[in-house]
Order: structure tokens, then C-alpha cells, then sequence
């Protein structure tokens, strides 16, 4: 089929919002672009395909290839980490270099960084697999609608989101929170769970259901807590400083003590905020203060009426 023709009408139509939208590029605060940087961004395209295979890692015959047995399993693995490595190097590389200072297309020292980083980040995955073992085990032991660790691993959410939080988390630590953040992001949006790469969560954590739950940056989570779906652990406040500028990096996020399980819809919020061990708070409660260990918060049921509908009359 022949290629048609663009309408004259369209042409000027196009003309102009190609102009508008090259003016903007010098005229709006932030810029909202990347042009003329020395330093390019790293792909999330490719950051999600490194996720993908460590996730294979870690699950071997639960995602990815499931032909796997104990006699390939080892040349399996050991060609994937070959993948993730080279991938995750140079997807650090860029990531450090874009904010680096010093300049220039490329620099030793950040490629250096990034070689060191993710040395350092394979040496941490049989430790994650171990925690994500006993975050499996929790899942099963906290919902009586498991059939098999296998299950889970498969179909879970949460595990999925916690998952990704656990690889992102030493990535984070590693001094790579922009590789961090395009992990958390993606299973953000696959899940619904948004939890920040900066988050710190202890043993044994299971997110039942999960849509709509929100972990802040400088969360801290106990052992064996359990959330529910549409949970939010954020910040009360903004802090500012004399001139209003936002002041980074202190704690605005609760603090969950361990054997705490937390309802669906609950809200904690403020860094100052501890919810002590073993307690529990019901759902749909709004919390800004801490709370004794071994507590229960219970917010109080708004008015409930049952009214009979009336029959409706016969038609004539």
C-alpha cells in the first residue's frame, strides 16, 4: 500500500508544536531533559533485563528456564552471572559517571567504582537468597491460601516486590541508588508495592496482598512483621531548612519492631514514630505518635446502618 501523503494542514500543525516544544527545552525550570550532559543515563531497558536474570539466579527452575536440573544447573547460573556482570558494570559505570564531577565522556575512576560495586554485589547474593528463603517461609506460614513454597515464588507479589527491594537494597548500599531506584520502580509497577531501595527490613518479611502498600526511605523494619494491602509507612512532614529548601537525608519514616503485624489500610507516619514489638494495628487506623510494645491500636467504627430496601411494585 502506497504511503500517504501528509495533509499541508497537518504539516504546519506538526511545524509548530516541534518549535513550541524546542523552545521549552530552554525555557522550563527544571529543563526536563538530558541534552548537551556529558554524562548519559543509564537504561532502565537494560537495568530490568539484569533484574530479570538475578531473579533467575535466585529462583533456578522457578523463573526463567525450567529445565533445569543439579547436573546443567551449574553452567546455567555461572553464564548468567557473566550476563549480569557485564551488564550491571556498565549500567553502574554510567549511572556513577552522570553525577561524577570530574567531567570528560568516560573516566577511570568511575568504571573502577562500578567494577568494585558489583564485585562486591555478587558477593552478597547467596546471603539475599538466604534472607529471601526465610521471607518465602513467612509467606506460607502467614497465609493459609498457600499451597507450596513453589507458589509463591511464582505468583506472590509481595515476594516479588520484596525481592526486588532486597537486590536493590545492596545495590543502594553499594553507593548505585539510581540502578537501586529503576529495580524498586519496575516491580513498583508490576506489583503495586512501592517500597525505596533505602528502606532497612529484617528477617522473615511477608506483604500479604500488597496493592497500594508504600515503604518510605528511611523505614525501618523489624523480624516476622506482616503488612497487609494498602499499608503506608511515610513521612509526617517535609522537613525544610531556613530558605525552604528540602533537607535530605534524615529520618522521616517510622520505625516497625519486630513480630508487629500491621493491617489492611493502616497509615504510620513521622520518623519519630516506633511501633513497638509484638504489637498490632487494626486497619484503616491513622498513626503519628509510637505506640508501647506488645499494643493494640483499634480506631473506632464510624456509624453502621442496615435498612430493608422496600419492594418494588408490580408493573401494569
Amino acid at each position: 500500500m502506497p504511503k500517504r501523503a501528509a495533509d499541508p494542514t497537518s504539516r504546519g500543525v506538526v511545524a509548530r508544536s516541534a518549535a513550541a516544544l524546542l523552545r521549552s527545552y530552554d525555557t522550563t525550570d527544571p529543563a526536563a531533559h538530558n541534552l548537551d550532559v556529558v554524562g548519559r543515563l543509564p537504561s532502565p531497558e537494560t537495568t530490568v533485563a539484569v533484574l530479570e536474570k538475578l531473579i533467575e539466579v535466585l529462583y533456578p527452575g522457578i523463573h526463567g528456564n525450567a529445565h533445569l536440573t543439579r547436573s546443567n544447573v551449574d553452567l546455567h547460573v555461572a553464564a548468567l552471572l557473566d550476563d549480569i556482570a557485564a551488564g550491571l558494570v556498565e549500567q553502574a559505570a554510567v549511572a556513577l559517571h552522570w553525577s561524577c564531577r570530574r567531567g570528560g565522556p568516560g573516566c577511570d575512576a568511575c568504571a573502577a567504582a562500578a567494577r568494585r560495586a558489583v564485585d562486591r554485589f555478587l558477593g552478597t547474593l547467596s546471603r539475599v537468597r538466604r534472607l529471601l528463603a526465610l521471607d518465602i517461609r513467612a509467606a506460607y506460614e502467614g497465609d493459609p491460601a498457600a499451597r507450596s513454597f513453589q507458589e509463591i515464588m511464582l505468583a506472590y507479589p509481595g515476594l516479588q516486590a520484596v525481592t526486588t527491594y532486597r537486590l536493590a537494597h545492596e545495590l543502594h548500599q553499594l553507593g548505585v541508588p539510581l540502578l537501586a531506584r529503576i529495580m524498586t520502580e519496575h516491580a513498583h509497577r508490576q506489583t503495586g508495592i512501592d517500597i525505596h531501595p533505602g528502606a532497612r527490613i529484617g528477617k522473615s518479611f511477608f506483604i500479604d496482598h500488597g496493592t497500594g502498600v508504600v515503604i518510605g526511605e528511611t523505614t525501618t523494619i523489624g523480624q516476622r512483621v506482616k503488612i497487609y494491602q494498602g499499608v503506608t509507612l511515610g513521612a509526617l512532614s517535609i522537613p525544610r531548612d531556613e530558605r525552604g529548601q528540602v533537607i535530605r537525608g534524615k529520618k522521616r519514616h517510622p520505625t516497625i519492631q519486630d513480630d508487629v503485624v500491621i493491617y489492611a489500610g493502616a497509615t504510620i507516619l513521622g520518623g519519630d514514630t516506633v511501633i513497638g514489638k509484638g504489637s498490632v494495628v487494626g486497619g484503616n487506623t491513622w498513626v503519628i505518635q509510637s505506640v508501647p510494645p506488645r499494643s493494640r491500636v483499634i480506631s473506632s467504627p464510624q456509624e453502621q446502618r442496615i435498612e430493608r430496601r422496600k419492594p418494588r411494585r408490580a408493573s401494569r
